[in-house]
């Protein structure tokens, strides 16, 4: 399997088998995606901080959905529920994308549980007033 740094500068991955057009009618977990594919091959381990996902703050507009350059997003329901961490290369993206105040994405160091990390979260800015 080759790595990121092993394909030509511009080149195109295609990340279905076949028929990628219909590979979109279904749902991620059933479309038969290339070995090159980022949802086969994984990036995490370039990963030095991870996005968290606070679900009592966010309020499912889906800019990070929309944004996240690997599909590490997951959705269920027309709710978010979480991130694939096999895939998360950790770029922070979607924290950068979030609209809510606090964030209801925010980046921890790789190492720390997801739990201490919500313990953790920030309280709401209050606006400044000029």
């Amino acid at each position: 399997m080759k790595g990121w740094n092993d394909f030509e500068i511009g080149a195109i991955l295609f990340p279905f088998e076949e028929k990628g057009q219909e590979a979109l009618d279904f749902h991620n977990d059933e479309r038969d995606y290339t070995q090159e594919s980022s949802f086969k091959a994984s990036v995490a381990h370039w990963r030095v901080e991870k996005p968290v996902h606070n679900s009592e703050i966010c309020i499912n507009c889906f800019n990070c959905w929309v944004y996240c350059p690997d599909a590490a997003i997951l959705s269920r329901n027309e709710k978010l529920s979480g991130i694939d961490y096999v895939h998360c290369k950790g770029c922070g993206i979607c924290v950068s994308v979030c609209p809510t105040n606090p964030k209801s994405l925010l980046m921890f160091s790789d190492h720390q549980d997801n739990v201490s990390a919500l313990n953790n979260w920030p309280k709401k800015e209050e606006k400044k007033r000029d």
